[in-house]
């Protein structure tokens, strides 16, 4: 007759099974504990050992009055090893390879003592201004913009009707805790290799997180489940769940003033004129519930850097985010781009960035403005983009701050390790 354990006690045997590597350092750990309470006893007299237990254990040579303290010794070092052993045999397969248990420990508690962060946006900014800002804490949160309709998102939002994957997919290889091999697979994309070709130009990743969508039924779901594969520092969110069309009207030179009206993110900045205003459509979509929260408890709430129409706005024109935004007590950042963008913001000051900003979502939104003011890369920039001037209106209701933000290797971006640390010098200034 077969005996069925319970549950319960089926798992605790399974501690003793051989393979899993854990019973030595609990022998080794409990054989400490043993030594130590044996040498205590000893020391204190508590209690009296037989001399025979003295010459079993090797220590007749000893006199008395060291032997309980070479027992403690001896037990305090196993009691060590087999706690260092134990952590190493239960933790080493949830760390990455060529990565100390101790080491991921020291990142995991920091991380989860940081200041509680939302970054808004979409694009590389975002993606750029994450990778800093994991090194300092893990209360990270990316609120997306879901209007791209370019690329392979487009492509899939258009094919499939779910939210552009992306700019998620970058956001979250930024948070990744190790930007190793899985992180790589989820950039890659597919090379074009001909007209037949169903895969051309698209991203694993994006794949990935629309077929992540089919699986558990929905979108943000399957931005979780993604998180959860590539073990990210913090949350990547939608700023809306619905489906949204970014809308342009662009001022035409050419007919004397005339404003001509475009759809898509994509079409705003290939069309020809400047832009006056963007909007969304519908333009009374609810934000995403969670993303509202994270900015009403954040400690910083930062928007930017990426595209100021088609990645920053987008977000702050879903009305409940910035009333949001208006209402935390955070400490508010926009962060103006290190150099203007071609079919947006061509000769563009700093003070124009934060004009347009302020047309579209209203004055006092962000009472600080954080820009770069290291200007030595000016002549590699690529042709027709600039660095913005450091240009702000007398009387702005804003605070202009600066400091080198370049990306030396890429002087129209961002360094990620600069602007994280001018970002958090602001925030430690800002709590004193």
């Amino acid at each position: 007759m077969k005996i069925q354990l319970p549950e319960p006690v089926r798992s605790y045997v399974k501690w003793l099974l051989p393979g899993i590597g854990v019973k030595r350092w609990l022998l080794m750990l409990t054989l400490g504990i043993v030594l130590v309470g044996l040498g205590a006893g000893f020391l204190f007299r508590q209690f009296y050992l037989p001399a025979g237990v003295y010459r079993y254990l090797s220590l007749a040579f000893l006199p008395l009055w060291a032997r309980g303290p070479l027992l403690i010794l001896i037990g305090l070092g196993l009691v060590i090893f087999g706690l260092v052993g134990l952590n190493r045999a239960l933790l080493a397969p949830f760390v990455r390879d060529g990565h100390e248990v101790v080491e991921a420990l020291y990142r995991q508690r920091q991380g989860s003592q940081g200041p509680k962060i939302v970054a808004i946006g979409g694009g590389h900014g975002l993606a750029t201004l994450l990778r800093g800002l994991k090194a300092y804490t893990s209360n990270i949160t990316a609120i997306v913009t879901v209007a791209d309709d370019g690329g392979s998102s487009g492509r899939l939002r258009r094919a499939l009707g779910v939210l552009p994957p992306g700019d998620f997919r970058n956001c979250i290889a930024a948070l990744a805790d190790d930007e190793g091999l899985i992180t790589q697979l989820f950039q890659y994309r597919f090379p074009s290799v001909g007209a037949d070709s169903g895969l051309n130009g698209h991203s694993f990743g994006n794949l990935l997180i629309t077929a992540m969508a089919e699986v558990t039924g929905s979108f943000e779901r399957a931005i979780l489940e993604s998180s959860r594969v590539l073990a990210i520092r913090g949350e990547v969110l939608p700023s809306t769940l619905y489906n949204v069309t970014l809308m342009g009207d662009l001022r035409e030179e050419a007919t004397e003033g005339g404003v001509r009206r475009v759809a898509g993110e994509s079409t705003i900045t290939q069309a020809v004129g400047t832009i006056e205003r963007v909007y969304l459509e519908p333009d009374d979509v609810p934000a995403y519930p969670r993303a509202v929260r994270a900015i009403l408890e954040a400690d910083l709430v930062i928007a930017g850097p990426g595209s100021l129409y088609t990645s920053v706005l987008p977000n702050l024109l879903v009305r409940e985010i910035a009333q949001a935004v208006a209402a935390t007590r955070a400490v508010r950042v926009y962060v103006c781009n290190v150099a203007t963008q071609r079919g947006e913001t061509e000769g563009y000051t700093v003070g124009d960035h934060v004009a347009a900003l302020e047309r579209h979502v209203g004055p006092g939104l962000f009472p600080i403005v954080l820009a770069n003011d290291n200007f030595a890369y000016a002549d590699r920039l690529p042709e027709g983009i600039e660095h913005p001037r450091l240009e702000v209106p007398a009387g702005a209701p804003y605070a202009l701050h600066t400091a080198d933000l370049v990306d030396p290797s890429h002087p129209w971006r961002h360094d990620s390790g600069k602007l994280a640390r001018a970002l958090m010098r602001i925030l430690e200034k800002r709590k004193v």
